[in-house]
C-alpha cells in the first residue's frame, strides 16, 4: 500500500504542474501576464508542497492547502461569470486540491 504523503506529494506535483500549465495557455492564448503570473505562482506553491510532503519536512500538505485555497478563490468566481472552460477546469483542480489535502488536514496526515 502506498505511503499516504507520497499519494499527497503525487497529487500536489500533478496539481503544480496543471495549474503552471493553465497560466501559460492563459498567456499564450490571451497574452495575459496576470495569468502567466498567477497560474505560475500557484504552481510553484503545490510544488513546494509536494517537496516538503516528500522530504517529510514541515508544512507540506498546509502549502499545497493554501495553493488549493488560492486556485480556488481566483478560479471559482471566474468559472461561474464566465462559464469558459479554462477556469471551470481550474477551479476543478481547486475543488480536487481542497478536498485532497482538507481531508489530510482533517485526519491529521499534515506533518
Amino acid at each position: 500500500m502506498a505511503n499516504p504523503s507520497q499519494s499527497l506529494s503525487t497529487i500536489a506535483y500533478i496539481l503544480a504542474g496543471l495549474t503552471a500549465g493553465g497560466g501559460i495557455t492563459g498567456y499564450v492564448r490571451a497574452g495575459s501576464i496576470p495569468s502567466l503570473v498567477a497560474g505560475c505562482s500557484v504552481g510553484l506553491i503545490y510544488a513546494l508542497g509536494a517537496y516538503r510532503m516528500q522530504s517529510r519536512a514541515t508544512y507540506g500538505v498546509e502549502l499545497a492547502l493554501l495553493a488549493s485555497v488560492i486556485l480556488a478563490g481566483s478560479s471559482i468566481p471566474r468559472a461561474i461569470k464566465t462559464q469558459k472552460p479554462l477556469p471551470i477546469g481550474l477551479s476543478t483542480l481547486a475543488a480536487a486540491g481542497l478536498w485532497s489535502f482538507g481531508m489530510a488536514m482533517v485526519n491529521g496526515r499534515a506533518a
